[in-house]
Formats: structure tokens, C-alpha cells, sequence
């Protein structure tokens, strides 16, 4: 009972983090453009929240083996809160340049809400348990969006922003009232470094998470190709306006919260992560393949199978990989082997959406076809762990 009550805080605070995130982006580009930015600009500002996220992931994470987990939530979400109260006032590129950096920084905390996870539940119940931040996600981006542009529309982007400030500020709140410390031992000793690369390039020198570490940024840059270009193939080439847009996006948000918050756990124990690995690169893979090919005249219903099939890999794929790095993690490394994973996370969402607006220029299926291949790679990589035996291995001491 004490680790529900622990675990449903956790993903109260999650959601109302994510919640503000979702406000907020789906309108950054057409903001940003107001602001005189080119197409180029735009996919900065987008990209400079994840090279920040990228930097700072593995620093949080080793703050929070430090000094434990709730202080490290609690000080991101005050910086997130600080992000969203400059964007209020960011009537010029530089100022939303700033912002975005800030929020970026303050993004890492998902690294610590997870190695929160890890303090709290057993080794059996991980993958569910994790998948409750999918389920955040998921929920963040069905009612976020619309209020967003609800917001936008009627009162301009300050209340956008102050909005999203009052959110974090809520969710500090929650935290400081209502979530408390998990991190039983902690360990002062534990490197600080603020070298990402660096430490990129070590963590796959590590057996024990290297091939875990590539599959989440390969799956994660297959599926950040398609984030990027989706809206303007739904728009260009099946006429789909953005109302009909935002609602693909709230179902693709509502079908990986329902698979993330209830199917994962009994998936898992009934096959095992390695086995979920395999099952959602092929589901990512093929759904990926088939976005671009759904016939026009049949756009609906059609379109909706491979939205499911993403949404299935989705709750298969992340879930999975982070339950695997826990188990392979030491207690002392909770909140370094998932920041690092936070960190591969990022790089991919710079790489992604960099791919995947050259390959549509070159040709609208590009992104499509690139991502399956690449989800082929990835397939490679969890079988490659599955033969190496780690994918039922014990924490070490």
C-alpha cells in the first residue's frame, strides 16, 4: 500500500510536469515563426531542448545517487517552472532560445522520477511500474495539446506560458508535501561529471548496457523521424487540416496511455522483457513502413492500424529497456545508468528529427522506410543481448 501511494504521487507529478510540456509544443513552432524564425530556426529551437537534456541527464542522475531522489525532482521542476515564466516573456528569438535551453536543463528530471521507481519496486514489478511514466506521457500529450491551443487562441502566448508555470509551481507543491525520499543509501562518493559525450562513449564500452543503450537511440531516432514529419504528410498527401491532426495525436497519446498503464506489467510477466524488445522493434518497425503507404481512399480506418501498432511497440520497447537497465545496475548506479539512457534518449531526438526533415525533403516515404530499417538494427541489438543471457540478470552488489 505505502509503494502505490508512493507510486501514484510519482505519477501525479509526472503527468503535471509532461502536462506543461504538452501545452507548450505543439505551438513553439508557429510562436517561433511569429517571432521572425526561418524553417531551419525552428527545428533549433526545437533541437536545443534535447542537446540540454543530452548534457544534463546523466548529471541529474548522479545528483540523485548523491543526494537522493526528491531533491533532484524537486530542483527541475523549479527550473521548469522558471523555463515556462521566461517563455511567457520571450517576445524575441533569443529569449525563446533561452527558455527552451532552461527547459531543457529542467527536463532531465525523468532520469531520477525513474530511478525513483527503481528504490521502490521489486525487480518483477519494474516494467509495469515504468510504464506508468509512458502512461504520464501519453496523458500528457491527449490534454495538453487542446488546452494549449485553447489558451493560445483566446488569450496569446504569455497565459500559454504563465499557464505551464503554474502547473510546475503545483506540481513543486505536490512534491514538497506529498512525495518522499526513496533513495535509502545514499552515496556521496559517486562521480559528478558534466561530460556527456564522455560518458556516452563509456557507457558503451560497458557490456552489461551497451547493447540496451543502442537500441533505445536507434528505436528512439526511428521514432522521433517520424514525430517530426507526420503532420505534414497527413496534411500534404491525405489533406488532413490541424484540427483532424491533433486529433491523430491525442490517439496516438491516448493508445500508448492505455498499453503503457495496463498492459505492460502482464505482458512482461508473461513474456519477459528480452521477448518484448523483439516484439515491439518488429511492431515499430512495420508500423513505421506503413504510415506512408495507407491507401487514400481508406485513410480512415487504415491509418489508425499502424498508430496502434506504434502505440503496442511504444509500451513494449521503453518500459522494457529501463526495467533491463535497473536490473543490470547496482543500487549505487540507479540514477547514472538512467540518466545515460535519458542522455542516448536526447541525442536521439537531436539526430531524429535532423534525418528525418532531410529524408522527406528528398522524398515523403523516406523518413518511413529509414526508421523500419533502422528498427531492423535495433532488432539486431536485442538479440544480441538475448544471446549474451543478460536479460534475466541480477542486480549486481
Amino acid at each position: 500500500m505505502v509503494v502505490r501511494s508512493r507510486l501514484s504521487i510519482l505519477f501525479l507529478t509526472v503527468f503535471m510536469d509532461l502536462l506543461g510540456f504538452g501545452l507548450v509544443i505543439p505551438i513553439l513552432p508557429t510562436y517561433a515563426t511569429q517571432l521572425g524564425a526561418s524553417s531551419f530556426v525552428v527545428g533549433l529551437v526545437m533541437a536545443v531542448y534535447a542537446l540540454m537534456n543530452f548534457v544534463f541527464s546523466p548529471f541529474w542522475g548522479t545528483m540523485s545517487d548523491r543526494h537522493g531522489r526528491r531533491p533532484v525532482i524537486a530542483v527541475t521542476v523549479l527550473i521548469t517552472a522558471t523555463a515556462f515564466l521566461l517563455l511567457a516573456n520571450a517576445h524575441s528569438l533569443a529569449l525563446l532560445f533561452a527558455a527552451r535551453m532552461l527547459a531543457g536543463i529542467g527536463s532531465a528530471n525523468i532520469a531520477a522520477s525513474q530511478a525513483y521507481i527503481t528504490d521502490v519496486t521489486p525487480p518483477e514489478g519494474r516494467a509495469k511500474a515504468l510504464g506508468m511514466i509512458g502512461a504520464a506521457f501519453g496523458l500528457g500529450f491527449i490534454f495538453g495539446p487542446p488546452v494549449g491551443g485553447f489558451v493560445k487562441e483566446h488569450y496569446g502566448m504569455d497565459a500559454v506560458g504563465y499557464t505551464a508555470m503554474v502547473l510546475s509551481l503545483i506540481n513543486l507543491l505536490l512534491i514538497y508535501f506529498f512525495l518522499p525520499e526513496s533513495l535509502k543509501e545514499k552515496d556521496a562518493n559517486n562521480t559528478l561529471e558534466l561530460k556527456p559525450v564522455t560518458s556516452a562513449v563509456r557507457a558503451l564500452r560497458n557490456e552489461r548496457f551497451r547493447d540496451l543503450f543502442l537500441t533505445s537511440f536507434i528505436y528512439i531516432t526511428a521514432f522521433s523521424m517520424m514525430q517530426i514529419t507526420v503532420a505534414l504528410l497527413w496534411e500534404q498527401h491525405y489533406g488532413l487540416n490541424e484540427a483532424h491532426i491533433g486529433y491523430m495525436f491525442a490517439f496516438i497519446g491516448l493508445a500508448s496511455a492505455i498499453v503503457q498503464g495496463t498492459m505492460v506489467g502482464w505482458l512482461a510477466r508473461t513474456f519477459g522483457e528480452p521477448k518484448l524488445m523483439v516484439m515491439g522493434s518488429v511492431f515499430m518497425g512495420l508500423g513505421l513502413l506503413a504510415i506512408p503507404f495507407v491507401p487514400d481512399a481508406f485513410f480512415v480506418p487504415l491509418a489508425f492500424i499502424p498508430i496502434l501498432m506504434l502505440a503496442f511497440a511504444n509500451g513494449c520497447m521503453m518500459p522494457s529497456i529501463t526495467s533491463l537497465l535497473s536490473r543490470n545496475a547496482s543500487e549505487k548506479e540507479q540514477g547514472q545508468v538512467l540518466g545515460m539512457n535519458q542522455s542516448f534518449g536526447s541525442l536521439a531526438r537531436i539526430a531524429g528529427p535532423t534525418m528525418g526533415g532531410l529524408l522527406y525533403g528528398w522524398h515523403y516515404t523516406g523518413p518511413y522506410v529509414a526508421g523500419a530499417v533502422l528498427m531492423g538494427g535495433a532488432l539486431l541489438f536485442v538479440l544480441a543481448y538475448q544471446r549474451a543471457g543478460r536479460g534475466q540478470a541480477t542486480r549486481p552488489a
